[in-house]
């Protein structure tokens, strides 16, 4: 190994690809790859942006099909309403996404982070291509950027960076658009600016930290801020897929000699797997931390590789089992745990979403209230009623006392109107005749009806006379 390679084998590790060696910013110039991978990523993140920015604008029966209004605590998912009362449904879903999560990285690595995560699909995919279109290749940036500032350089900062902040500035309304719904940010547009001073601080405060994040901390965010990325190391085992050199076939390392039988392993010392980095590591020094799973390093040295006559694959998605002793790769008994453990968590869901309830009742007796008589053959019990109406109509209901007989009277009104959205208080009386009465804390199922369909029993105690 040369004496270069010695050093920068010993020295790599003391700080991440970001940080020069005296502790400034180690700006990174990524050349764009191209390739079979690169391909794949397009697509996904091309289906991926059409989603985020359409998905707003989409209704079903009048709702939004998501929205996540957390000052109001109100949670739109696939057009269905979920409000605080239904946390345990949330709780439950978090517990389901972080299982998955980490059987994602058990199994795929940070596949996820360098195909799926917001930060690089609109990092690789929206910003650092206006970086390629208004400033040049990487060499072009970094003479534009040690240059001396003239007319030209000022014209190519100044188009991409209001590039950066106009597409900011519609991520930042997106996002507003799934916590207020898109038909509020139409109207707050519409209206005048003096009446929404919070939301456009607030909208202006997230179109700078968006500008900031993608024009200037970039890659950062993978490798120090994201806790994910920093958590995933202890998720990993030999067996976890991952973007791998194969040092068995790729060492040692020589330069290409054309019509010389080569006698060193298929790495020339290109260094291409290098320059397409978005993170800017050398793959070949093993698993990294700033590694995010992008695989610009495979399509590189496939490319090299395949212009050489050699095999693909010198750098390749496996596992560290599969490098070094070529077995292939397995579910493993951790693995299999995490998949039993989801697949529990995911049928529970399932039932949770599919038997929760549009209409909540809850009946009690209201506090310090004794019985009262009420003549001399029936028993009168005060209940307070809260029912939570979770749909976007009003709707009638009746409440039944289901078994014995006897009388519900509501206090101050005819009926039982539920206004949408909100919760419905009212207070009762439930008159039982005397002879029903068998003991001093009887239980009783109160109906609660729709018309002529029974849509939930509650159960309570009607308090009467000692007996």
């Amino acid at each position: 190994m040369r004496e270069e390679d010695l050093v920068h084998a010993e020295t790599y590790r003391d700080r991440v690809s970001s940080v020069t060696n005296t502790g400034s910013r180690n700006w990174i110039y990524a050349l764009k790859p191209s390739g079979k991978w690169y391909r794949y990523r397009k697509y996904t993140a091309y289906f991926y942006l059409v989603v985020f920015f359409v998905l707003p604008f989409i209704k079903v029966n009048n709702l939004p099909f998501l929205m996540i209004n957390l000052p109001e605590g109100k949670f739109i998912l696939f057009s269905k309403i979920f409000w605080p009362q239904d946390f345990f449904i949330f709780a439950i879903a978090m517990v389901t996404f972080i299982v998955f999560v980490v059987l994602f990285t058990v199994v795929f690595g940070r596949l996820f982070c360098g195909w799926i995560c917001p930060q690089t699909v609109f990092l690789e995919f929206i910003f650092r291509p206006i970086e390629w279109l208004t400033e040049g290749s990487p060499s072009q940036q970094k003479k534009l950027n040690e240059g001396r500032w003239t007319g030209q350089k000022i014209a190519r900062k100044s188009l991409k960076h209001s590039l950066y902040l106009i597409i900011s500035f519609a991520i930042a309304h997106t996002f507003l658009a799934y916590v207020l719904g898109v038909d509020e940010v139409i109207a707050i547009i519409k209206e005048p600016a003096e009446e929404h001073i919070g939301l456009l601080t607030g909208l202006l405060f997230f179109t700078l930290l968006f500008y900031t994040v993608f024009a200037f901390i970039r890659e950062i965010v993978c490798s120090t801020i994201c806790p994910y990325g920093r958590l995933q190391g202890v998720m990993f085992d030999k067996d976890t897929m991952q973007i791998a050199y194969d040092y068995k076939r790729g060492e040692p390392r020589g330069k290409f000699k054309k019509n010389v039988q080569r006698v060193e392993g298929d790495c020339i010392g290109c260094m291409k797997c290098v320059q397409v980095c978005p993170a800017g590591i050398d793959i070949r020094d093993g698993l990294q931390l700033e590694c995010i799973g992008c695989t610009a390093c495979i399509d590189a040295c496939d490319e090299v590789m395949e212009s050489l006559n050699f095999n693909k694959g010198l750098i390749k998605f496996a596992s560290e089992n599969e490098i070094s002793s070529g077995k292939k790769f397995h579910f493993n008994t951790r693995m299999k745990a995490y998949t039993i453990l989801l697949s529990l968590l995911i049928v529970f869901m399932i039932i949770l979403i599919g038997t929760r309830k549009s209409v909540d009742t809850y009946i009690t007796r209201a506090k310090g209230q004794l019985y009262q008589e009420i003549g001399t053959d029936r028993i009168s019990n005060v209940f307070d009623v809260k029912i939570i109406n979770k749909t976007t109509e009003e709707i009638p209901l009746s409440l039944r006392l289901e078994d014995m007989p006897g009388e519900i009277r509501v206090v101050g009104a005819s009926s039982i109107v539920l206004k949408k959205e909100t919760l419905n208080e009212f207070t009762i009386f439930l008159e039982i005749p005397l002879t029903a009465i068998t003991k001093q804390n009887s239980k009783i199922h109160i109906g609660v009806y729709r018309g002529e369909k029974k849509i939930q029993t509650i159960k309570t105690k009607f308090l009467g006379p000692f007996k």
